[in-house]
């Protein structure tokens, strides 16, 4: 019975040990918050912390100057003497200086700060959005990692420089309450008791709350982003057609609003509760206020202090009070700072898996593309996306994908472009694994436009350039990329030509048809000139038979030197590839030229005979 209960009593203690090891460890933070401050701008730290040096020094200076006016005042009262009157006159010259400096160091303190919250702001945000493209595609493709990605945003710009200011606001009112103690010393030690005691309560409940606080918003992570996501559904003009089509507005508005509700409701229960606790435990302090009061007036009555004493008392017990309830407050907001940097870093620190390639070339450039029992599965999925695909595409020949939605043909890409690794087999360019390549080398071979292809609010010319950000400005390799796609014609209609502003977001902006973005999309993957191998998903999905046609003929001419992988569900594109690959369920399940695939009337046969039929 005894050895249980030694068991027990041990592990409850671990337990709360372990806890207060947990709590203790969120204050890490603080350094690498005045680190992280510290390289935002160096000189205004320091003029922030100079400034809370200054700033909690002079307080218990002016106190203690005010009383020796008022006793100074007295004397001069009850001598009459000039010498009196003088040191009364000097004494509040010098005080006079002091709230001078005081009301300097305290705006000080609100210029750094001011400053520094928008240099940090922007430093944070650029941490953050830095991380994020050292992240590989798979990151992107998780839930989780956005509701970490969500939470590390959140207040990250404020929370740094909050830390800081807590922190330097900590030492400063340390050095009030050391110069506020020892003056109240000289009346009573029992008095400094008191005055620490009283704030402590207030401090549990503050740091009890913020951590219930802080777990409500980090859970809750996922309806924070629904909410983002409705609001874009709601105000962007890319949904907004089918929003207004579908009357879908009112049911979107509904959600909206649902979230906000169930949000609020805990919001409000943690608000009420936590105001509740803060105002009953805060009545304890001016309870020891007004006892202090009654206490050093007594005193005075009884005429062991001075009038000036009096003064300085109730002057220095009220701000030391405050001083000491501004420490409590610091230490438990700079605990609730810890929270919310725990989300920061944690961000910041995600292991970026690193890229071992270091090839600029490849050993044999006549072998082309080769695609070796490939094997590939999503992270968190059972399902295969690709199985065993093989497969051989030599230089200067055009390879065509077919296959049902799902069939593994943008996973291919993804693969060959090194957004992802395969689970098994190996990927070879010239030679070479894909794997040993230099990652911006060969991203610099391939030219590449997907079928969900971005539609940036730039120029034409930029939307163009973002194809070889290298050369983002060269308009004349705009004009070459645009002749190869066959944008030039409606390009020389628009306004201000290259220049035209693109997307309604900004002022003078052009929207474009979906055939004109796809041709935009393909000038894109031109601008590569360098590049041996073009990947071109979907490229004309939204063009015209005419304009499918002339494309695909300036195409091969474009491409007469390079590698060229098409996917296309249109089988009067895919005829004129050199070979053609039918995908189906992540296999390869036909191979060859678009004549060896007609005459095994197989899957291919099945769906160009089908797609034939509907132009009889």
């Amino acid at each position: 019975m005894t050895r249980r209960y030694i068991r027990r009593w041990q592990g409850g203690w671990q337990g709360q040990w372990q806890t207060l090891q947990s709590s203790l460890s969120i204050y890490q933070y603080c350094g690498r918050a005045i680190q992280l401050v510290w390289q935002t701008h160096s000189q205004l730290t320091l003029l922030l912390a100079l400034c809370t040096l200054v700033a909690g020094l002079l307080p218990g200076a002016i106190a203690y100057v005010g009383k020796l006016i008022v006793d100074a005042v007295i004397k001069a009262a009850e001598s009459g003497a000039i010498a009196d009157r003088n040191s009364a006159l000097t004494y509040l010259g010098i005080e006079a200086i002091l709230v001078t400096l005081l009301a300097g160091a305290r705006q000080g303190l609100n210029l750094c700060t001011a400053l520094l919250r928008a240099l940090l702001g922007q430093k944070v945000n650029l941490l953050i959005l830095q991380k994020a493209q050292a992240l590989p595609l798979i990151y992107f493709e998780d839930s989780e990692f956005y509701d970490k990605m969500t939470r590390a945003r959140r207040e990250a710009s404020s929370r740094p420089l909050s830390m800081v200011n807590r922190t330097f606001g900590l030492i400063q009112n340390t050095l009030s309450l050391l110069t506020y103690g020892g003056l109240l010393l000289q009346f009573s030690g029992w008095a400094v008791v008191l005055l620490m005691g009283a704030t402590i309560p207030v401090f549990i409940a503050e740091t009890r709350f913020a951590g219930q606080a802080f777990r409500l918003f980090r859970w809750r992570s996922p309806e924070t982003r629904q909410q983002n996501y409705l609001e874009v559904l709601l105000g962007r003009e890319d949904f907004a057609k089918e929003v207004k089509l579908f009357q879908l507005g009112t049911m979107l508005l509904s959600r909206y609003q649902a979230i906000f509700n169930r949000l609020y409701d805990e919001d409000r229960a943690l608000t009420v509760r936590r105001s509740g606790w803060t105002y009953g435990l805060g009545l304890l302090s001016t309870a020891a206020f007004y006892g202090a009061y009654g206490w050093i007036v007594l005193a005075a009555i009884g005429r062991r202090i001075s009038l000036g004493d009096l003064t300085m008392y109730l002057a220095v017990f009220r701000q030391g009070q405050n001083a000491f309830s501004a420490i409590l407050t610091s230490i438990g907001g700079m605990y609730e700072d810890g929270l919310y940097l725990s989300n920061l870093y944690e961000f910041l620190e995600q292991p970026v898996p690193q890229l071992t390639g270091y090839a600029r070339s490849g050993h044999n450039p006549a072998a082309g593309l080769q695609f070796e029992q490939v094997s590939f599965t999503y992270p968190g999925s059972t399902r295969v996306a690709l199985s065993d695909v093989s497969f051989h595409l030599k230089p200067r020949q055009k390879l065509a994908i077919v296959g049902e939605n799902g069939s593994g043909k943008t996973t291919l890409i993804k693969l060959l472009t090194r957004l992802y690794t395969p689970s098994q087999g190996r990927i070879l360019l010239d030679g070479r694994d894909l794997n040993e390549w230099d990652i911006d080398v060969l991203r610099e071979r391939i030219g590449v436009i997907f079928q969900d292809f971005v539609r940036y609010q730039f120029t034409v010319g930029e939307n163009i350039g973002v194809g070889d950000v290298q050369h983002l400005e060269a308009e004349k390799q705009w004009t070459t990329a645009a002749d190869k796609s066959t944008a030039t014609p409606f390009i020389d209609s628009l306004p201000e030509g290259f220049q035209t502003q693109l997307g309604k977001w900004f002022r003078g902006g052009q929207e474009l048809s979906g055939g004109q973005w796809q041709k935009v999309a393909l000038s894109r993957a031109f601008m590569r000139q360098e590049a041996d191998l073009l990947v071109l998903d979907e490229p004309t999905s939204a063009m015209d038979a005419e304009a499918e046609t002339n494309i695909f003929d300036q195409f091969r001419v474009a491409t007469k030197n390079q590698m060229a992988i098409l996917i296309s569900h249109r089988f009067s594109t895919v005829r004129r590839a050199d070979k053609i690959l039918v995908l189906a369920a992540g296999k390869v399940v036909e191979y060859g030229t678009h004549e060896e695939l007609l005459a095994k009337q197989g899957r291919y046969a099945q769906l160009f005979q089908m797609q034939a039929a509907g132009y009889q």
